[in-house]
């Protein structure tokens, strides 16, 4: 059995991150939290280009299939890179969409079919699902506001916000966050409804911790990158051992968290996927906190590139299941498969 990428998955990985290096990201993802989403809005239009958000998207709606571990990989490198604009949401809505839209009129599977499409070329879109917080990541800077709302039992509506409430900021200044207004087009209901918003949750789930993934690379590659050149007593910081400990450390999660989020994709099972997101969302959280340390002051300022990654940390730990709500989520599936388990009865 192969447990490595393929040679297509390594070079679609190595392709965003050429594209991502010309682009300049941090002056994108800085723009974007002062008000101008142009130049992101330009950046998620090169990305759909390669196909990007189209792996979210089934052959039969348009897209190139789904495939979880090709969107794995992209997203590691969409954290690497500190990426703005709600990403994870619109490739999500490829999934809600077109699983919503089986079984719908023409009219509204006409409009399901437009909004797909957009996913398919980098419009963003953002979305709030059942059991979520709630609130909506960057409605204002986003073509369709989707949210799945419950209607009876074992039934769902999914309907196009007409707007958003007032914006919040986050711990991190480029994610900002609204509750979406009440009301809007009905795009689809019924027991379908409510498992494309779950599968569209769990690839939320998925995605999330590959991009707290890359996040947490980053920030290892540039604080050992920094306590190689920053001296102190005559010697690189990097040579003391307290900073080379507490920077393995930060590489042994992250390394342990990688074939998690991997895992994940291939199996899609809730329990490994919980999994994932939980260490990948914790090891990049503690790299936040060691490069923070390392930098020393200069950590601190806004101006320090670190900043973009150091501010994403723990948004993204938290975003689609806290680490006590996966933990939990990891219990029940392992009680579940426990009781399945030939013998368990005795």
């Amino acid at each position: 059995m192969r447990f490595l990428p393929t040679e297509e998955q390594t070079a679609f990985g190595r392709t965003l991150a050429e594209l991502l290096t010309a682009a300049r990201v941090p002056a994108v993802a800085r723009a974007w939290a002062a008000g101008d989403p142009a130049p992101g809005r330009a950046l998620l239009e090169r990305l759909a280009a390669t196909g990007l958000f189209a792996l979210a998207v089934p052959e039969e709606h348009g897209g190139a299939g789904v495939l979880p571990v090709e969107l794995v990989t992209a997203f590691v490198e969409l954290g690497r890179y500190a990426v703005p604009g709600p990403v994870v949401e619109t490739a999500a809505a490829g999934t809600l969409l077109t699983g919503a839209a089986t079984g719908t009129g023409t009219a509204v599977g006409e409009a399901v079919g437009r909004l797909v499409a957009g996913v398919s070329s980098g419009a963003p879109v953002t979305l709030v699902l059942p059991g979520g917080s709630g609130y909506a990541l960057d409605p204002d800077v986003s073509e369709t506001v989707l949210v799945v709302e419950e209607a009876g039992p074992g039934s769902g509506v999914l309907r196009a916000a007409p707007g958003h409430g007032p914006l919040r900021i986050s711990a991190d200044p480029v994610r900002r966050r609204a509750r979406p207004a009440a009301g809007g087009a009905l795009l689809a209901s019924g027991p379908g409804v409510v498992r494309a918003a779950a599968r569209a949750g769990e690839l939320a789930r998925l995605l999330t911790a590959a991009q707290s993934l890359g996040v947490g690379l980053a920030l290892l590659e540039r604080t050992v990158a920094y306590v190689r050149q920053r001296r102190q007593f005559g010697r690189p910081v990097g040579s003391f051992q307290a900073v080379r400990h507490r920077l393995a450390d930060v590489l042994i999660g992250l390394e342990f968290a990688r074939p998690l989020v991997f895992g994940a994709a291939v199996t899609g099972a809730r329990g490994d996927i919980a999994a994932a997101k939980t260490a990948a969302g914790e090891a990049a959280y503690a790299a936040a906190r060691a490069a923070l340390q390392a930098h020393g002051a200069i950590g601190y300022t806004e101006e320090l590139d670190l900043a973009l990654w150091l501010r994403k940390a723990r948004p993204l730990r938290d975003a689609w299941g806290t680490p006590s709500v996966c933990r939990g989520v990891v219990l029940d599936a392992y009680a579940a498969d426990r009781a399945e388990a030939p013998g368990s009865a005795g």
